[in-house]
Protein backbone atom coordinates (compact mmCIF):
# COMPACT_ATOMS: atom_id res chain seq x y z
CA UNK A 1 0.00 0.00 0.00
CA UNK A 2 3.08 2.23 0.85
CA UNK A 3 4.52 1.53 -2.52
CA UNK A 4 1.43 2.13 -4.65
CA UNK A 5 0.93 5.72 -2.52
CA UNK A 6 4.13 6.71 -3.23
CA UNK A 7 3.94 6.29 -7.02
CA UNK A 8 0.83 7.41 -6.89
CA UNK A 9 2.05 10.82 -5.42
CA UNK A 10 5.03 10.45 -7.81
CA UNK A 11 2.81 10.10 -10.83
CA UNK A 12 1.50 13.55 -9.60
CA UNK A 13 3.81 15.35 -9.48
CA UNK A 14 5.11 14.77 -12.52
CA UNK A 15 1.55 15.76 -13.95
CA UNK A 16 1.89 19.12 -12.45
CA UNK A 17 2.81 22.07 -14.67
CA UNK A 18 6.73 22.87 -15.14
CA UNK A 19 6.14 26.20 -13.69
CA UNK A 20 4.52 24.31 -10.16
CA UNK A 21 7.76 22.56 -9.93
CA UNK A 22 10.38 25.33 -10.72
CA UNK A 23 10.21 26.78 -7.54
CA UNK A 24 11.86 30.28 -6.48
CA UNK A 25 11.92 32.93 -4.36
CA UNK A 26 11.33 36.48 -5.22
CA UNK A 27 14.23 38.25 -3.39
CA UNK A 28 16.80 38.68 -5.99
CA UNK A 29 14.02 39.99 -8.38
CA UNK A 30 12.56 43.08 -9.89
CA UNK A 31 10.96 45.28 -12.69
CA UNK A 32 13.00 47.51 -15.08
CA UNK A 33 10.64 50.06 -16.72
CA UNK A 34 10.48 50.31 -20.12
CA UNK A 35 9.08 53.72 -20.90
CA UNK A 36 8.29 54.30 -24.74
CA UNK A 37 6.20 51.14 -25.07
CA UNK A 38 4.78 51.05 -22.07
CA UNK A 39 6.40 47.63 -20.78
CA UNK A 40 8.39 46.15 -17.72
CA UNK A 41 10.84 43.82 -17.56
CA UNK A 42 11.25 41.20 -14.62
CA UNK A 43 14.77 40.55 -13.85
CA UNK A 44 16.96 38.26 -11.84
CA UNK A 45 19.91 40.28 -10.05
CA UNK A 46 21.69 37.75 -9.30
CA UNK A 47 22.13 35.53 -12.83
CA UNK A 48 21.60 39.75 -14.32
CA UNK A 49 18.96 37.98 -16.32
CA UNK A 50 15.82 38.88 -18.17
CA UNK A 51 13.04 36.51 -17.19
CA UNK A 52 10.51 37.98 -19.30
CA UNK A 53 8.24 41.25 -20.21
CA UNK A 54 4.62 41.92 -19.44
CA UNK A 55 2.93 44.61 -22.29
CA UNK A 56 -0.26 46.68 -22.16
CA UNK A 57 0.77 48.70 -19.09
CA UNK A 58 -0.07 51.95 -20.76
CA UNK A 59 1.71 55.90 -20.35
CA UNK A 60 4.99 54.48 -18.13
CA UNK A 61 6.94 57.81 -18.93
CA UNK A 62 6.80 58.86 -15.22
CA UNK A 63 5.96 55.41 -13.61
CA UNK A 64 7.00 54.21 -10.23
CA UNK A 65 6.52 50.75 -8.48
CA UNK A 66 6.33 49.25 -4.90
CA UNK A 67 5.60 45.82 -3.70
CA UNK A 68 3.57 43.62 -1.93
CA UNK A 69 5.22 42.36 1.90
CA UNK A 70 6.02 38.84 0.13
CA UNK A 71 7.56 40.39 -2.89
CA UNK A 72 5.33 39.05 -5.34
CA UNK A 73 3.22 41.67 -6.81
CA UNK A 74 4.39 45.03 -7.70
CA UNK A 75 1.90 47.73 -8.40
CA UNK A 76 2.87 49.62 -11.03
CA UNK A 77 1.64 53.52 -11.31
CA UNK A 78 1.40 55.00 -14.73
CA UNK A 79 1.62 58.76 -15.66
CA UNK A 80 -2.03 58.31 -17.78
CA UNK A 81 -3.58 57.18 -14.16
CA UNK A 82 -3.35 53.51 -14.84
CA UNK A 83 -2.52 51.30 -11.81
CA UNK A 84 -1.62 47.78 -12.45
CA UNK A 85 -0.80 44.58 -10.49
CA UNK A 86 1.54 42.10 -12.01
CA UNK A 87 2.75 39.21 -10.73
CA UNK A 88 6.29 38.94 -10.93
CA UNK A 89 6.56 35.07 -11.07
CA UNK A 90 4.01 34.17 -13.41
CA UNK A 91 4.60 37.50 -15.42
CA UNK A 92 1.03 38.69 -16.03
CA UNK A 93 -1.19 41.40 -14.89
CA UNK A 94 -3.70 40.60 -12.52
CA UNK A 95 -5.68 43.72 -12.78
CA UNK A 96 -5.58 47.08 -13.98
CA UNK A 97 -7.55 49.93 -13.43
CA UNK A 98 -8.08 53.35 -14.76
CA UNK A 99 -8.84 55.66 -11.85
CA UNK A 100 -7.46 59.40 -13.01
CA UNK A 101 -6.48 61.04 -15.95
CA UNK A 102 -2.99 62.10 -14.36
CA UNK A 103 -1.03 60.63 -12.20
CA UNK A 104 2.23 61.00 -10.25
CA UNK A 105 2.86 57.65 -8.08
CA UNK A 106 2.29 56.33 -5.14
CA UNK A 107 2.47 54.09 -1.92
CA UNK A 108 1.61 51.17 -0.32
CA UNK A 109 0.65 51.03 3.61
CA UNK A 110 3.28 49.25 6.19
CA UNK A 111 0.36 46.61 6.09
CA UNK A 112 0.24 46.00 2.29
CA UNK A 113 -3.21 46.33 2.61
CA UNK A 114 -4.03 49.38 0.91
CA UNK A 115 -2.20 51.00 -2.11
CA UNK A 116 -2.82 55.11 -2.48
CA UNK A 117 -2.02 56.92 -5.54
CA UNK A 118 -0.90 60.70 -5.89
CA UNK A 119 -2.72 62.34 -8.74
CA UNK A 120 -2.75 65.82 -10.75
CA UNK A 121 -5.87 65.32 -13.07
CA UNK A 122 -8.21 65.32 -11.13
CA UNK A 123 -6.20 65.59 -8.16
CA UNK A 124 -6.34 64.32 -4.88
CA UNK A 125 -5.55 60.83 -3.63
CA UNK A 126 -7.22 57.73 -4.55
CA UNK A 127 -6.51 54.80 -2.10
CA UNK A 128 -7.29 50.77 -3.11
CA UNK A 129 -7.31 47.11 -1.68
CA UNK A 130 -4.03 46.07 -2.03
CA UNK A 131 -5.60 42.64 -3.17
CA UNK A 132 -8.82 43.42 -5.08
CA UNK A 133 -7.85 46.69 -6.80
CA UNK A 134 -10.71 48.16 -5.30
CA UNK A 135 -11.23 51.53 -4.55
CA UNK A 136 -12.29 51.96 -0.53
CA UNK A 137 -11.48 55.51 -0.26
CA UNK A 138 -11.23 59.34 -2.36
CA UNK A 139 -9.64 61.89 -0.87
CA UNK A 140 -10.32 65.27 -2.94
CA UNK A 141 -8.01 68.02 -2.22
CA UNK A 142 -8.60 70.44 -4.80
CA UNK A 143 -4.79 70.29 -5.70
CA UNK A 144 -2.45 68.62 -7.60
CA UNK A 145 -0.84 66.15 -5.17
CA UNK A 146 3.00 65.16 -4.85
CA UNK A 147 5.64 63.55 -2.70
CA UNK A 148 3.03 60.79 -1.54
CA UNK A 149 4.94 58.35 1.07
CA UNK A 150 3.81 55.53 3.35
CA UNK A 151 4.40 55.93 7.11
CA UNK A 152 4.53 54.02 9.75
CA UNK A 153 0.96 53.40 11.44
CA UNK A 154 -0.57 52.39 8.13
CA UNK A 155 -0.37 56.69 7.05
CA UNK A 156 -0.21 58.21 3.83
CA UNK A 157 1.58 61.81 3.51
CA UNK A 158 1.17 64.05 0.55
CA UNK A 159 1.26 67.28 -0.59
CA UNK A 160 -0.30 70.28 -2.36
CA UNK A 161 1.11 71.91 -5.15
CA UNK A 162 -1.40 74.35 -5.58
CA UNK A 163 -2.28 74.93 -1.73
CA UNK A 164 1.45 74.48 0.06
CA UNK A 165 0.00 72.06 2.79
CA UNK A 166 0.88 68.87 3.81
CA UNK A 167 -2.01 66.33 4.72
CA UNK A 168 -1.77 62.92 6.96
CA UNK A 169 -4.35 60.72 6.25
CA UNK A 170 -4.17 58.23 8.43
CA UNK A 171 -6.13 54.55 8.31
CA UNK A 172 -5.13 53.01 11.50
CA UNK A 173 -9.09 52.68 12.23
CA UNK A 174 -10.34 51.86 8.91
CA UNK A 175 -10.74 52.32 5.31
CA UNK A 176 -12.24 56.00 6.26
CA UNK A 177 -9.14 57.92 7.04
CA UNK A 178 -8.42 60.29 9.49
CA UNK A 179 -6.94 63.48 7.84
CA UNK A 180 -4.47 65.91 9.48
CA UNK A 181 -3.70 69.33 7.56
CA UNK A 182 -0.66 71.11 7.84
CA UNK A 183 0.00 74.40 6.26
CA UNK A 184 2.55 76.89 5.75
CA UNK A 185 4.80 74.29 3.81
CA UNK A 186 5.87 76.65 1.36
CA UNK A 187 4.87 78.04 -2.64
CA UNK A 188 4.59 74.89 -5.05
CA UNK A 189 6.17 71.74 -3.30
CA UNK A 190 7.03 69.80 -6.04
CA UNK A 191 8.08 66.25 -4.44
CA UNK A 192 8.42 64.85 -1.04
CA UNK A 193 10.28 61.86 1.02
CA UNK A 194 10.33 60.37 3.83
CA UNK A 195 13.40 58.79 5.78
CA UNK A 196 13.83 55.03 6.16
CA UNK A 197 12.86 55.33 10.26
CA UNK A 198 9.32 56.99 9.15
CA UNK A 199 9.80 60.32 11.41
CA UNK A 200 11.14 62.94 8.82
CA UNK A 201 9.27 64.15 5.84
CA UNK A 202 10.75 66.82 3.65
CA UNK A 203 9.41 68.58 0.70
CA UNK A 204 10.90 70.90 -1.62
CA UNK A 205 9.82 73.81 -2.79
CA UNK A 206 10.01 74.87 -6.45
CA UNK A 207 9.06 78.75 -5.88
CA UNK A 208 11.16 79.57 -2.93
CA UNK A 209 14.86 79.33 -2.13
CA UNK A 210 14.21 76.34 0.89
CA UNK A 211 12.67 73.21 2.36
CA UNK A 212 10.32 72.39 4.75
CA UNK A 213 10.87 69.30 7.12
CA UNK A 214 8.01 67.94 9.30
CA UNK A 215 8.82 65.99 12.17
CA UNK A 216 5.65 63.12 12.08
CA UNK A 217 7.02 61.54 15.73
CA UNK A 218 5.80 65.01 16.95
CA UNK A 219 1.74 64.99 18.13
CA UNK A 220 1.31 68.41 16.21
CA UNK A 221 3.90 68.55 13.48
CA UNK A 222 4.86 71.72 12.38
CA UNK A 223 7.13 73.02 9.53
CA UNK A 224 10.20 73.79 10.16
CA UNK A 225 11.82 75.97 6.93
CA UNK A 226 15.42 74.59 6.61
CA UNK A 227 18.35 76.05 3.83
CA UNK A 228 17.15 78.95 4.11
CA UNK A 229 17.96 81.69 1.18
CA UNK A 230 20.61 79.02 -0.48
CA UNK A 231 20.96 80.63 -3.43
CA UNK A 232 19.48 83.90 -3.46
CA UNK A 233 21.40 86.51 -4.73
CA UNK A 234 23.63 83.81 -7.11
CA UNK A 235 23.00 83.82 -11.27
CA UNK A 236 19.93 81.20 -11.73
CA UNK A 237 21.26 78.60 -14.33
CA UNK A 238 18.24 76.85 -16.29
CA UNK A 239 16.48 73.78 -14.19
CA UNK A 240 16.49 71.02 -17.17
CA UNK A 241 15.19 68.30 -14.94
CA UNK A 242 13.68 68.48 -11.25
CA UNK A 243 15.58 66.40 -9.12
CA UNK A 244 13.32 63.35 -7.48
CA UNK A 245 13.42 63.46 -3.65
CA UNK A 246 13.08 60.37 -3.82
CA UNK A 247 16.58 59.46 -4.88
CA UNK A 248 17.51 62.21 -1.97
CA UNK A 249 20.25 60.28 0.26
CA UNK A 250 20.61 59.79 3.77
CA UNK A 251 24.10 58.54 4.69
CA UNK A 252 24.65 58.58 7.98
CA UNK A 253 23.62 61.42 10.23
CA UNK A 254 23.46 63.19 6.63
CA UNK A 255 20.84 64.01 4.23
CA UNK A 256 22.94 64.91 0.61
CA UNK A 257 20.44 66.90 -1.29
CA UNK A 258 20.54 67.78 -5.76
CA UNK A 259 20.49 71.14 -5.63
CA UNK A 260 17.80 72.88 -7.76
CA UNK A 261 19.25 74.85 -10.73
CA UNK A 262 22.82 74.23 -9.75
CA UNK A 263 25.94 72.02 -10.33
CA UNK A 264 26.28 70.75 -7.01
CA UNK A 265 24.84 68.53 -3.69
CA UNK A 266 24.52 70.06 -0.23
CA UNK A 267 25.05 68.11 2.86
CA UNK A 268 23.04 68.54 5.73
CA UNK A 269 22.90 67.43 9.51
CA UNK A 270 19.65 65.46 9.94
CA UNK A 271 18.82 66.66 13.22
CA UNK A 272 19.44 70.13 13.08
CA UNK A 273 19.22 70.86 9.48
CA UNK A 274 21.93 72.64 9.21
CA UNK A 275 24.24 72.97 6.01
CA UNK A 276 27.56 71.15 6.47
CA UNK A 277 29.19 70.98 3.07
CA UNK A 278 28.80 71.41 -0.80
CA UNK A 279 30.26 69.38 -3.02
CA UNK A 280 30.36 70.75 -7.02
CA UNK A 281 29.11 68.15 -9.73
CA UNK A 282 29.58 67.49 -13.33
CA UNK A 283 26.16 68.94 -13.92
CA UNK A 284 22.61 69.70 -12.33
CA UNK A 285 22.07 66.75 -10.24
CA UNK A 286 18.83 64.64 -10.68
CA UNK A 287 19.42 61.83 -8.44
CA UNK A 288 21.81 61.73 -5.59
CA UNK A 289 21.73 57.65 -3.97
CA UNK A 290 23.70 56.41 -1.37
CA UNK A 291 24.59 52.88 -1.33
CA UNK A 292 23.39 50.84 0.94
CA UNK A 293 26.04 51.10 3.56
CA UNK A 294 26.47 55.06 2.92
CA UNK A 295 30.18 54.92 2.16
CA UNK A 296 29.15 56.43 -1.03
CA UNK A 297 26.92 58.81 -3.25
CA UNK A 298 26.24 57.59 -7.04
CA UNK A 299 24.81 61.09 -8.44
CA UNK A 300 23.33 61.55 -12.30
CA UNK A 301 22.66 64.57 -14.24
CA UNK A 302 19.47 66.51 -16.29
CA UNK A 303 20.28 67.29 -20.04
CA UNK A 304 22.40 68.24 -21.90
CA UNK A 305 24.99 66.50 -18.98
CA UNK A 306 23.01 63.14 -18.26
CA UNK A 307 25.29 60.69 -19.99
CA UNK A 308 27.49 60.74 -16.94
CA UNK A 309 27.86 59.37 -13.16
CA UNK A 310 29.43 60.23 -10.54
CA UNK A 311 30.64 58.73 -7.64
CA UNK A 312 30.92 60.97 -3.98
CA UNK A 313 33.00 59.77 -0.82
CA UNK A 314 30.72 60.61 2.24
CA UNK A 315 33.77 61.01 4.07
CA UNK A 316 35.67 63.51 2.02
CA UNK A 317 32.80 64.36 0.29
CA UNK A 318 34.93 64.70 -3.07
CA UNK A 319 34.33 63.04 -6.39
CA UNK A 320 36.56 60.12 -6.09
CA UNK A 321 35.10 58.43 -9.70
CA UNK A 322 33.56 59.68 -12.83
CA UNK A 323 32.35 57.49 -15.95
CA UNK A 324 29.63 57.54 -19.17
CA UNK A 325 27.45 54.89 -19.18
CA UNK A 326 26.01 56.43 -21.68
CA UNK A 327 23.52 59.19 -23.03
CA UNK A 328 20.14 59.58 -20.94
CA UNK A 329 21.03 57.93 -17.45
CA UNK A 330 17.90 58.25 -16.18
CA UNK A 331 18.06 55.97 -12.91
CA UNK A 332 20.24 53.80 -10.31
CA UNK A 333 19.69 51.42 -8.29
CA UNK A 334 21.61 49.31 -5.74
CA UNK A 335 21.45 45.92 -4.52
CA UNK A 336 20.35 45.05 -1.36
CA UNK A 337 23.66 45.33 0.54
CA UNK A 338 25.02 47.30 -2.40
CA UNK A 339 28.22 45.49 -3.89
CA UNK A 340 25.99 45.96 -7.40
CA UNK A 341 24.81 48.97 -9.01
CA UNK A 342 22.07 48.64 -11.81
CA UNK A 343 21.94 51.87 -14.16
CA UNK A 344 19.31 53.04 -16.59
CA UNK A 345 20.94 54.19 -20.33
CA UNK A 346 17.81 55.03 -22.34
CA UNK A 347 19.28 55.95 -25.49
CA UNK A 348 21.26 52.80 -25.71
CA UNK A 349 18.60 50.61 -24.91
CA UNK A 350 20.53 49.13 -21.98
CA UNK A 351 20.98 48.62 -18.45
CA UNK A 352 24.63 48.52 -17.17
CA UNK A 353 25.47 46.86 -13.96
CA UNK A 354 28.43 47.78 -12.16
CA UNK A 355 30.79 46.23 -9.29
CA UNK A 356 29.90 49.40 -6.49
CA UNK A 357 33.65 48.32 -5.18
CA UNK A 358 36.03 48.10 -8.32
CA UNK A 359 33.38 50.56 -10.58
CA UNK A 360 34.18 47.62 -13.61
CA UNK A 361 31.35 47.13 -15.52
CA UNK A 362 30.26 43.75 -14.93
CA UNK A 363 26.65 43.34 -17.62
CA UNK A 364 24.77 44.70 -20.15
CA UNK A 365 21.01 44.09 -20.69
CA UNK A 366 18.86 45.38 -23.48
CA UNK A 367 15.65 47.26 -23.03
CA UNK A 368 13.68 49.49 -24.70
CA UNK A 369 14.19 52.93 -23.27
CA UNK A 370 14.39 52.08 -19.81
CA UNK A 371 13.98 54.42 -17.15
CA UNK A 372 13.23 53.46 -13.30
CA UNK A 373 14.70 50.18 -11.76
CA UNK A 374 12.94 48.52 -8.99
CA UNK A 375 14.32 45.93 -6.95
CA UNK A 376 11.75 44.17 -4.41
CA UNK A 377 13.80 45.11 -1.53
CA UNK A 378 11.77 47.81 -1.63
CA UNK A 379 8.98 46.04 -0.31
CA UNK A 380 10.82 46.45 3.23
CA UNK A 381 11.70 49.69 3.34
CA UNK A 382 9.67 52.81 4.12
CA UNK A 383 8.74 55.23 1.65
CA UNK A 384 9.98 53.49 -1.18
Amino acid sequence: MKRLATLLAALFLLALPSTAQELRGTGDMGVIIERATGSILIIDQSEHAILGRVTGLGDLSHASVVYSPDERYAYVFGRDGGLTKVDILTRKIVKRVMQAGNSIGGAISDDGKLVAVSNYVPGGVHVFDADTLERVANIPTGSKTIGLVDAPGRRFVFTLWDKGETWIADFSKGNKPRITRIPGIGENPYDGLITPDGRTYIAGLFSEDHLTALDLWQKDPRPRPFLMGYGKGEKKLPVYKMPHLEGWALAGNQFVLPAVGAHEVLWVDARSLKQTGVTKTHGQPVFAMARPDGRQIWVNFAHPLNDTVQVIDTLTKKVIHQFTPGPAVLHMEFTARGNEVWISVRDRNKVVIYDTHSFAKIAELPAQSPSGIFFTVRAHKTGL
